[in-house]
């Protein structure tokens, strides 16, 4: 187990982490995979012998006046020297770990027996919160679907805008882009040598900056956390997750870097320009095996998915998402899938790649993804086939020709609207959006406008995310009885980050805590992303797209990621980084408000709910705060109060699901 799992166990008798379990267990913190809320009883460690008094947790430190003995470890693992001075609870200043993968601390040794601590004061009840805000209540709501986290400063900017005005401005703003890593040197290698075997790239991070995505990952959580373009890049992340490619099955880091940027440049344009767009690009051409398919024996991966997954899905639908005759009747069958697997034969990569051995097949361009793919007309089948939308491509026409009659068939097709609407609808708001909710959004691509935005074009990605954000379903006060949805990992690794006044370089949250909750950015591990749209919430009739990779495992996982940044403090800039910042959150602008507990917990829930907690929630998590006094920590119990509020109200269920 690596050190990074410590937090999994139970903390020491006579920590005020103890209440924290406490009161997570009355909140109901701990989601399982069917969305209800378990209880987890804390795990409390037997009291340590009266001659012994705990110091400090793991990675704390404290000063001894006078030689003293001191013990680090656990239960009956222990390393004990006789100290003075400043004191480090670690396994390097002990010079080895006694109990690796558990929470250990530092007790020192007393001369005289502890007395008996004495009964703590009974905790005067809290006051009343304030009366939620609607208006205020509807920003947070606002900034919740349409950003990775609300932020005090995002909640007066939507209050002040109202959210059609808000909704307008950001669609102007275009700050965000991908810009890290290599370029295409990489597919321009003549040498007979590996690009990171030659002395010229030779180094540890060769691949990663050169081949992988992890330089999309810095820059996604910086531009998630920091920059004020969040509703464009929100939108980006939806269709990420729809027309997929993975890091897993295609490499070269800047022609990932294009296919995200396209997905940036076109959240508010057309969704026929981002389905040609992906299917001219050569990291999907790679991926789903499009790029030098030939008319002899075309591969039929890209024309599946395309029709499966990109546009249209496989059971007819009526326009409000429903299953047109109450059930499945197949959208196409394999005779369509072929026809469209032939008219997208003959596309080879951009000119500019270069191998030692030449081009395959003859009369291709090298591997290279510094564009869109360039037709090849002697690759391309140029039959007469019959395409959905009762279109029909003539013979001997060309694959550019044959694009565009694939494209139009597409985006005219009756299930485009409703099918890629929903996936919208659910990535943003709702799981499980009603069908008249489906419907407008769904009226609303059909015919490219809802109110004023929109340019009148069928497919209108403006209009189709205004309809999604401003239908009442999504504004109104009361929220329906199956609404909201349980936030993606990635949106409570943000949403945690921006309520906090953080900011991530995206190191931590690749390697270490997207795979702990398995949506490691850019590495989905098929073509059906992280989890399909249709997954069913166990013994509900529900969907939960986000409950596909969600366990009991973690829901504790998302615990921890909160131990991380308030307990640990985060990850430092690590140099291995470029324009390192690490991920850290800033508790200091609520310290002035750890006096009053009531009023620090209220004001960490409007900021992750629009509204204060329910009564018998709130009244827990505010008795644990407020154990926190002078009495229990001289020095830092002010911002011991802002880590308690902050760790319990953003691991209650009112945070970790949307709604």
């Amino acid at each position: 187990m690596r050190a990074r799992d410590d937090v999994k166990r139970g903390r020491p008798a006579g920590d005020p982490s103890v209440r924290w379990a406490t009161a997570l267990m009355a909140s109901g913190a701990l989601l399982t995979a069917g969305g209800a809320a378990s209880a987890a009883s804390a795990v409390i460690t037997a009291a340590p012998a009266p001659q012994w008094v705990k110091a400090a947790n793991e990675w704390g430190q404290f000063t001894l006046a006078a030689s003293t003995r001191v013990r680090f470890g656990t239960t009956n693992r222990w390393i004990e020297k006789t100290l003075t001075g400043t004191v480090k609870c670690t396994s390097t200043f002990f010079g080895s770990d006694p109990a690796s993968g558990v929470f250990k601390r530092c007790d020192v040794k007393t001369v005289a027996a502890v007395p008996a601590a004495p009964a703590p004061s009974p905790a005067p009840a809290p006051a009343a919160p304030a009366a939620a805000d609607a208006t205020t209540r509807d920003a947070v709501r606002l900034a919740t679907q349409a950003s990775f986290g609300n932020t005090e400063a995002l909640t007066a900017e939507i209050k002040a805008q109202g959210a059609s005005k808000w909704i307008v401005a950001q669609m102007a703003l275009t700050n965000s882009r991908y810009t890290s890593g290599g370029d295409g040197t990489v597919h321009k290698n003549t040498s007979q040598t590996g690009y990171c075997d030659q002395p010229a790239h030779t180094g540890p991070n060769c691949w990663r900056d050169n081949y992988s995505t992890i330089p999309l990952v810095w820059d996604f959580y910086r531009n998630a956390t920091t920059r004020p373009d969040q509703l464009r890049q929100r939108v980006a992340f939806a269709l990420q997750q729809i027309v997929v490619v993975s890091g897993n099955e295609a490499d070269g880091t800047y022609g990932f870097r294009n296919y995200q940027n396209t997905l940036l440049d076109n959240a508010f344009g057309n969704y026929r320009q981002v389905l040609k767009k992906v299917a001219l690009s050569p990291v999907m051409g790679d991926f789903l095996n499009n790029v030098n398919n030939e008319k002899s024996a075309p591969n039929e991966n890209f024309a599946r998915e395309l029709l499966q997954l990109f546009a249209v899905g496989t059971c007819q639908l009526n326009a409000d998402g429903s299953l047109r005759g109450g059930a499945c009747a197949p959208t196409y069958d394999n005779e369509t899938v072929r026809s469209y697997a032939y008219a997208l034969t003959g596309w080879t990569y951009p000119a500019g790649g270069a191998t030692p051995w030449g081009c395959w097949p003859k009369g291709t361009n090298c591997r290279y993804y510094g564009g869109d793919m360039v037709p090849v007309e002697a690759l391309h089948d140029n039959a007469e086939r019959k395409l959905m939308s009762s279109l029909t491509l003539a013979a001997g026409h060309k694959a550019p020709a044959a694009l565009e009659a694939v494209l139009d068939s597409l985006i005219a097709h009756p299930n485009t609207a409703p099918f890629i609407g929903k996936q919208l609808i659910q990535q943003l708001v709702s799981s499980n959006p009603s069908a008249a909710y489906v419907g407008r959004v769904s009226a609303a691509f059909a015919s490219g406008k809802y109110a004023t935005f929109g340019t009148g074009q069928r497919g209108d990605l403006a209009a189709t995310v205004a309809a999604v954000l401003l239908d009442p379903e999504a504004r109104s006060a009361t929220v329906i009885a199956n609404g909201g949805k349980l936030r993606d990992p990635v949106l409570m690794f943000t949403g945690v980050l921006r309520g906090l006044n953080g900011q991530s370089d995206g190191d931590a949250l690749s390697w270490w805590w997207g795979e702990e909750l398995r949506e490691h950015v850019f590495r989905p591990p098929s073509v059906f992303n992280f989890y399909p749209p249709d997954y069913p919430v166990a013994g509900t009739p529900l969907v939960g797209p986000s409950f596909g990779i969600h366990n009991a495992n973690a829901a504790l996982q998302r615990l921890n990621y909160l131990t991380y940044l308030l307990d640990w403090g985060g990850s430092a800039p690590s140099a291995d980084v470029p324009n390192a910042t690490g991920t850290k959150v800033d508790l200091m602008k609520f310290t002035a408000d750890a006096v009053d507990a009531g009023k620090l917990v209220d004001r960490l829930s409007v900021i992750t709910t629009g509204q204060p907690l329910p009564t018998s929630t709130r009244a827990e998590i505010i008795k644990a705060v407020s154990w926190w006094t002078v009495s229990t920590d001289k020095t830092n119990w002010q911002i011991n109060r802002v880590k308690t509020a902050a760790y319990l109200v953003f691991a209650t269920p009112n945070f970790q699901v949307q709604r």
